[in-house]
């Protein structure tokens, strides 16, 4: 069996960051040492990680990768490269694909493309309908992630708006219920309002004003109060007003059966910043303003906000033409998650191990996965090399996603992903994947 050595990293884990050592025995995380190591005749590859940051595997909570009927723009192959490349080693993918994942057969076939194709680790989705609430029970908690339920706008038939329908959803399942918040009728109505004065197509800076503040919390709102009375788990998805926060409890991620997620380009990006950049950055919810961002920034660092995930949703840029009504929402990000959220780490904002703590600790944490999320003995090794002074700008040419572009197209970055361990096996290596491997499905307590 392989026995690898990664010596003298700088590993950030459980709160702390120090200078140590981690042996890797086939798929396992075999040692960990702090200090010198004695003897490295033993092992069958020696990866010397001075002055790196090694850190578990990001996981991914939230993404979009179109498999299947929606593979002209992206599908699980090309989206699983991105996110090896990215640090990302496990990901749960949506239900709003062609079939949906709204049945049973729909969600097998989905497990088996993921097993076909991911090169990182995998799950899926059930998404909840109006019409599908006896299946709920049907679900094997060890085996899917959550329940996906669409409380505001949606492709195809998976809006939930009927209350005694959405009392259902909550009271069937005992598995998290991953929410997207926003009111269809408050937007219905923003939507008129802003079609009378600025025309059919009104410009993209108005999208946050279409998908208001008004429409997300009152929608969180009307999520937290079923979840309540209803005792569910909970997970508002891509948090993006600060009034939103006021829903949520500070402290630790264990004990809350009410969680909330942020995504990280309501985290990096702004209002100022339509003009710039565009539909680029049109998703929804909406990028909203720099007040709001701030609040979520703080929300990171105050644990407010328990799960930091990207909502990773590719579109060709021929889809993303219009303003705030006709083009798609939705935009890549998985690649660069990690090292935008490492290089906007600083005593004002928060720290390199809270990123770990958002981004690997907390969804294995919420969603209960075993042996993954953590650098423990006897975990996965899930494991990613980080850069800390790479010193690079975002170039078209480095874009895996199937889109073949970023909103962070000609951005700087200091930090950069320099390996990436799936299950022990290095999946990328500067610049280098390797397409024949595949990932693993996700397991759950």
């Amino acid at each position: 069996m392989k026995k690898i050595l990664v010596k003298n990293a700088t590993i950030i884990n459980e709160g702390l960051s120090f200078i140590g050592s981690v042996v890797i025995e086939g798929e396992k995380i075999e040692k960990i040492i702090k200090g010198d190591i004695v003897s490295e005749d033993t092992y069958s590859e020696v990866i010397d990680a001075t002055g790196k940051y090694l850190i578990p595997g990001v996981i991914d909570d939230h993404v979009h990768f179109r498999d299947p009927g929606l593979t002209h723009k992206a599908d699980i192959s090309s989206e699983s490269r991105a996110a090896a490349a990215g640090g990302v080693t496990s990901f749960m993918d949506m239900p709003n694909t062609i079939p949906q994942t709204t049945d049973l057969d729909a969600l097998n076939i989905k497990f088996q493309l993921g097993a076909e194709k991911s090169l990182v680790n995998y799950s899926f989705y059930f998404g909840a309908t109006n019409t599908n609430t006896n299946l709920l029970s049907q679900l094997d908690s060890h085996h899917v992630c959550g329940v996906k339920l669409f409380m505001g706008s949606s492709t195809g038939n998976m809006l939930v708006d009927r209350k005694e329908i959405l009392l259902k959803v909550f009271g069937e399942t005992d598995l998290i219920i991953a929410a997207h918040c926003e009111d269809a009728a408050i937007i219905a109505e923003n939507t008129r309002i802003a079609r009378e004065k600025y025309g059919d197509d009104p410009d993209v800076k108005y999208h946050p004003i279409i998908r208001s503040e008004e429409a997300c919390y009152a929608s969180s709102a009307l999520a937290v109060e079923l979840a309540e009375k209803t005792g569910s788990r909970l997970h508002i998805l891509h948090i993006s007003t600060a009034k939103e926060l006021g829903l949520f409890s500070k402290g630790p991620l264990a004990g809350k059966k009410i969680t909330a997620e942020a995504c990280v380009p309501h985290i990096v990006f702004n209002d100022s910043l339509y003009e710039q950049l565009g539909t680029r950055i049109k998703c929804n919810p909406a990028i909203k303003s720099v007040i709001d961002r701030d609040s979520l920034i703080k929300g990171i660092s105050n644990n407010l906000i328990d799960v930091v995930a990207t909502d990773h949703a590719p579109h060709l840029l021929s889809e993303k033409e219009g303003g705030a009504l006709k083009a798609v929402s939705g935009m890549p990000m998985i690649q660069f998650s990690l090292t935008t959220m490492l290089d906007h780490s600083s005593p004002e904002t928060f720290t390199k191990e809270q990123v770990v703590q958002k981004m690997c600790h907390a969804p294995a944490e919420l969603f209960q996965i075993r042996n993954r999320g953590y650098i423990r003995e006897g975990y996965q090794a899930d494991l990613v090399l980080v850069n800390p002074e790479a010193g690079w700008t975002l170039k078209k040419e480095m874009i895996l996603s199937k889109c073949g572009w970023s909103p962070l197209e000609g951005f700087s970055f200091k930090h950069r992903v320099e390996r990436t361990f799936v299950n022990g096996h290095t999946v990328y290596n500067k610049g280098e994947i390797d397409k024949n491997y595949r990932g693993q499905e996700l397991q759950f307590r």
